[in-house]
């Protein structure tokens, strides 16, 4: 009896669409053979065999990594991207910044002072008295 080894993950089996390829790998090994062979043809002549063949090769070779190479899932064209990001388009160090509640509710609390002493009409207080003065004073009113 034959035995056919089933992966459990089925996520990562891909469609194979032509010769045990798929289409990705069908779209960059075509597109890979477009302009590799007829470069190839055009410096036969001028330069040799070899040397064109190596230029053909040379050209050929980012197509055959774009449809072969991938890593944790990822093609390489999104490994690159990420690489450049990390690399050149984010700044190096990000600062730690946090929202301090404590302040919004502050900085709230003396325009919402500053509104109510607008609207009455009242003289507001020295500035240094209603840091320290916390509510137990009515505005206005003398100490006693």
């Amino acid at each position: 009896m034959a035995y056919v080894p089933v992966p459990k993950d089925l996520t990562k089996v891909k469609t194979k669409v032509m010769f045990n390829l798929t289409k990705r790998q069908l779209v960059c090994f075509g597109s890979g053979a477009l302009l590799g062979v007829p470069l190839f043809f055009l410096l036969k002549g001028p330069v040799g065999t070899s040397t064109a063949a190596m230029c053909m090769v040379i050209l050929m070779l980012p197509f055959f990594l774009l449809a072969m190479y991938e890593k944790n899932g990822q093609p390489l064209e999104k490994i690159l991207r990420n690489m450049i990001r990390v690399c050149f388009l984010r700044p190096r160090q990000r600062p730690y910044k946090t929202k301090n509640f404590y302040a919004v509710v502050m900085r709230q609390n003396q325009l919402d002072r500053e509104v109510y002493h607008i609207v009455n009409g009242k003289a507001k207080t020295d500035p240094r008295r209603e840091k320290t003065d916390r509510g137990r004073h009515r505005p206005g009113e003398p100490d006693r």
